[in-house]
């Protein structure tokens, strides 16, 4: 049986109730693989208590004594002890660090290959950032811990898979961060991980820049000068892709078929479209590490965390995408 990290996140959110609900609610989980929460015990059960969850949960100090588990049997893996809870629904440097800690433990096991793959819980980058944390999201972290030079983050919902092309910039900066030669090397990379995950021959399309594609530089010359001799010459290099395609209208074409996946050229081109098709179902994969990572596509959410009400869907989605998307 695989085994799958799952992070907890950071602890002052949702993710300790997503992560707990997700494990309970579907036993089909510990069919296919064993989870291994990485986080705290005491974090859970806390979680147990407010959830009216029963299950047994145990801290392990070593995965190569990892017990028989199973829905009703969750184990936890932590390196240090943990002396009084993390507070609740607030952005502090605690959380920070211990939401990087589990994430660092993870990744340390996977490279040991103690692991297989990888699924996340939200973190929160201004509690990152305030506890000194040296990388402000998940992809950073991966990368640098795996020494991974060309990871991509890929969202999948049902036949939408998206990736993209810049993650966490200003919107100002989009433009002048786009280049022919960034563009056709993302490309190629998109036609490895799409091969990587089951697609045989995939067809790409390249999210446009401006409205309705820049209608030949009457709204921006962006296309013209550096969209489409990307994607001519990664045409000539033997890949299927098209574009510019207007970006009103390219997710949709890949969601109907006509494309196995979208290049977006910003977070929010591609997150807006994902997000607003299925907001729970949406997961997360980072491509180009030595193994898969998987995560939800929401935030910490802690307006409403300790109070019973998250939605664990995404979190389940996560997981099961960890399990059916691993390569061996």
């Amino acid at each position: 049986m695989k085994k799958i990290a799952v992070t907890i996140g950071d602890p002052s959110g949702i993710g300790p109730e997503i992560v707990l609900k997700a494990l309970v609610q579907n036993p089909q989980i510990y069919e296919n693989c064993v989870p291994i929460v990485f986080g705290h015990a005491a974090i859970l059960e806390a979680q147990k208590r407010i959830s009216s969850i029963d299950v047994h949960i145990r801290q392990l100090d070593d995965i190569a004594t990892l017990p028989e588990v199973s829905e009703n049997h969750i184990v936890c893996y932590s390196e240090n002890k943990l002396k009084e809870l993390p507070e609740t629904g607030t952005i502090n440097a605690r959380s920070g660090a211990l939401s990087f800690e589990y994430i660092r433990m993870a990744i340390e096991q996977a490279n040991l290959g103690q692991i297989d793959a990888v699924a996340t819980a939200p973190i929160n980058k201004e509690a990152l950032k305030l506890a000194g944390v040296p990388f402000g999201d998940h992809t950073a972290m991966f990368s640098k811990l795996t020494n991974s030079s060309k990871t991509m983050t890929l969202f999948v919902t049902g036949n939408l898979r998206i990736f993209f092309l810049t993650r966490h910039i200003a919107f100002r900066e989009i433009s002048s961060a786009l280049s022919e030669k960034q563009i056709v090397s993302a490309l190629h990379n998109c036609h490895h991980y799409l091969k990587q995950i089951g697609i045989k021959e995939p067809r790409l399309a390249v999210a446009a820049l401006n409205p309705h594609g820049g209608e030949h530089g009457l709204f921006g010359d962006e296309e013209q000068n550096i969209i489409s001799p990307a994607v001519q010459k990664s045409q000539a290099e033997g890949l299927s892709v098209t574009g510019p395609v207007p970006a009103d209208s390219v997710f949709q074409l890949c969601k109907e078929g006509y494309y196995d996946g979208v290049l977006s050229l910003y977070h929010d081109q591609g997150h807006i479209a994902a997000k607003t098709l299925d907001f729970y179902g949406t997961v997360s994969l980072t491509m180009g590490l030595p193994f898969l990572r998987t995560s939800v596509d929401h935030g910490t959410a802690l307006e409403i965390a300790g109070q019973n009400k998250a939605n664990p869907t995404s979190m389940t989605k996560a997981i099961e995408a960890a399990i059916h998307y691993m390569w061996p």
